[in-house]
């Protein structure tokens, strides 16, 4: 049975070199769906050495075959993570796809190849500074989310690839210089979906965790941005308000002095205490980490007594642990 199913996949792989593009196009529909259907043949495709052919067919015309191929690189990914980082040209593949997206990529292809990217990295560590590395591929993504144009799946899916990215500490400069900070607060600022602000938060948060991040984000007034998140009015999802409080901490921790005070007077400004409101409410409410870190934030920006209750709170949980 496996050996009838290798031959049948390196059949169909082998016809991935046929000077007949309408053979290829049929290839490639087949392999996506087997990569799909079929999980156990995600090692054999990759054996038969699919993988270039894959990343070549990334640089079609043809929107069909963008899309098969990048929709089985993604599948591929899920399983044969090494495959794909050792494929020379893969990442200049899947760079020239997103590179594309407002032109001759099709909408389809730039998802999947985001996607992609987010499958190697978020359960790689070692593959986030080597991709960290490839600019076209952060400048490329960040454009997508620029793009007033860009299909929201496309945004959601660039934003996803983005946070891996900005796992690696490392990266986060890179991503600053390439304007990822004004490009992430247009959408926290005018995208009304929750879920885009969400990952765009999500984003922001693992951003703010350097020292570059105070200058990028004093240009944008983000620390206010942020803290008007916290505020009950806005109606923000929790996770939002997790996400700006997570944002406001990296940034008070890593932007120096500056950048405390600006944390510390944007919660303060807030409308009826609605930052600090916020704040207290992650406290009480958020996720084991959340809780941890608005309770963190509480003691760099607030000194009133009415929140000791909290701080001890947690700092008996953290003894005991």
């Amino acid at each position: 049975m496996e050996t009838a199913k290798r031959r049948t996949i390196e059949t169909i792989v082998s016809k991935l070199s046929s000077v007949s593009e309408q053979t290829r196009a049929a290839a490639l529909a087949e392999l996506r769906l087997i990569s799909k259907q079929d999980p156990e043949s995600r090692p054999i495709i990759s054996d038969a050495g699919a993988i270039p052919y894959l990343a070549e067919t990334l640089y079609s015309s043809s929107p069909s075959s963008q899309e098969n191929a990048a929709a089985t690189l993604l599948n591929l990914s899920i399983t044969s993570r090494e495959s794909l980082m050792s494929s020379r040209g893969l990442l200049d593949a899947l760079s020239h796809a997103l590179r594309h997206h407002d032109t001759t990529t099709s909408p389809a292809a730039v998802q999947s190849s985001a996607a992609t990217i987010y499958s190697l990295l978020i359960a790689e560590e070692s593959y986030r500074p080597v991709v960290g590395s490839k600019r076209d591929i952060i400048f490329s993504l960040i454009h997508v989310i620029r793009y007033q144009d860009s299909h929201p799946r496309s945004i959601k899916d660039a934003l996803k690839a983005l946070f891996a990215i900005a796992l690696c500490p490392a990266n986060r400069s890179t991503m600053i210089s390439l304007g990822a900070i004004p490009a992430l607060f247009s959408l926290i600022v005018k995208d009304s979906r929750s879920g885009i602000v969400e990952d765009a938060t999500a984003v922001m948060a693992q951003v703010a965790g350097c020292e570059e991040s105070e200058e990028g984000m004093r240009r944008v007034s983000g620390a206010n941005v942020l803290a008007d998140l916290l505020d009950p009015c806005t109606g923000s999802s929790l996770r939002i308000k997790e996400n700006a409080v997570s944002a406001l901490l990296n940034l008070a921790r890593c932007g120096g002095d500056e950048a405390r005070l600006e944390v510390a007077s944007a919660v303060a400004s807030g409308a009826d205490e609605g930052a600090m409101e916020g704040i207290v409410y992650v406290a009480e409410n958020g996720s084991a980490k959340g809780r941890k870190k608005a309770v963190d934030l509480l003691k760099l920006v607030s000194n009133d007594s009415r929140f000791d209750h909290l701080i001890s709170h947690n700092d008996n949980n953290t003894s005991s642990i």
